[in-house]
C-alpha cells in the first residue's frame, strides 16, 4: 500500500526478484512512479478498505507492506491485513518513533523512518560507534557491530561483556564468522557483534570507543 518513492521502489524490486506484486494507492497518478515495464497489478483505493484489498488479491498474499504517507493509515492497513486476513508477513512504515515502539510491542513490525534516517546520518557524521544490524520484535534488544578503540585488542572478549552488560554474539575475523568462548582474545581488525539492550547502546558506544582504562 502506497506508491510513493518507497512503495514504487519496493514493488519493482520485489518483481525483479520474481514475485507477483499488487500496488494500492488512492491517487491513480501515483502509479506513474512505476516503470513502464512494471507488470504488477495497480489498484486504486484505500489500503485498509476490504474491497480494495480483495481486488489486490489479499486473500492469496504472502506479505503486506504499508508504506503510504500517513502513520494512521499505515498501521490501520497493517492491522487489517494481519488480523482480518491472517497475513503473517506484515510491516508498516511509521514516522513517529514512539508510535513505532508501541506497535512493535503489539506484534506489528514497523520501520521507524525518522529514527532510521537520523541513525544513518549520525553514522556518517560520527563513523566511530555502532552499526545497528538487527532489533527484536519488541524493539528492546539490538544486535550491533561495535567499533573498538585499539586499546581493547589483546583482551578477552569477556572484558567487553563486563564493560557493556551485553553479550558478544560473534566476531568477524578476516572475513570468517567466529563464535567466541570465554578464552577468546580480541585481535586487530576483528569486527565485534554485540547483543544488548537498545537503552544501553549509547553507553556501550562511549565505553568501547575509549581505551579500557579511560572507560572505567
Amino acid at each position: 500500500m502506497g506508491c510513493g518513492r518507497v512503495g514504487a521502489s519496493l514493488a519493482q524490486t520485489l518483481e525483479e526478484h520474481g514475485h507477483s506484486v499488487a500496488v494500492i494507492d488512492q491517487n491513480p497518478e501515483a502509479f506513474r512512479r512505476l516503470t513502464s515495464g512494471f507488470g504488477g497489478h495497480k489498484v486504486t483505493g484505500l489500503g485498509f478498505d476490504r474491497d480494495t484489498l480483495t481486488k489486490a488479491g489479499i486473500e492469496d498474499a504472502f506479505g503486506f507492506a504499508a508504506v503510504a504517507d500517513g502513520d494512521n493509515s499505515n498501521i490501520l492497513a497493517a492491522r487489517v491485513a494481519r488480523e482480518t486476513y491472517g497475513i503473517e508477513n506484515v510491516v508498516a512504515r511509521i514516522y513517529d518513533p514512539h508510535r513505532a515502539e508501541i506497535y512493535q510491542r503489539l506484534g506489528i513490525p514497523t520501520v521507524a523512518t525518522v529514527r532510521w534516517t537520523a541513525h544513518q546520518v549520525l553514522r556518517r557524521l560520527l563513523p566511530l560507534g555502532a552499526v545497528d544490524e538487527f532489533r527484536d520484535s519488541s524493539g528492546q534488544l539490538t544486535l550491533a557491530q561495535m567499533d573498538l578503540h585499539p586499546g581493547w585488542v589483546g583482551l578477552p572478549v569477556t572484558t567487553i561483556e563486563q564493560a557493556t552488560g551485553g553479550r558478544i554474539a560473534y566476531l568477524t575475523r578476516y572475513g570468517d564468522g567466529v563464535l567466541p568462548t570465554a578464552d577468546t582474545v580480541l585481535q586487530e581488525n576483528d569486527l565485534v557483534h554485540v547483543v544488548l539492550r537498545v537503552d544501553d547502546l549509547a553507553t556501550a558506544e562511549r565505553t568501547l570507543t575509549k581505551a579500557p582504562e579511560e572507560s572505567q
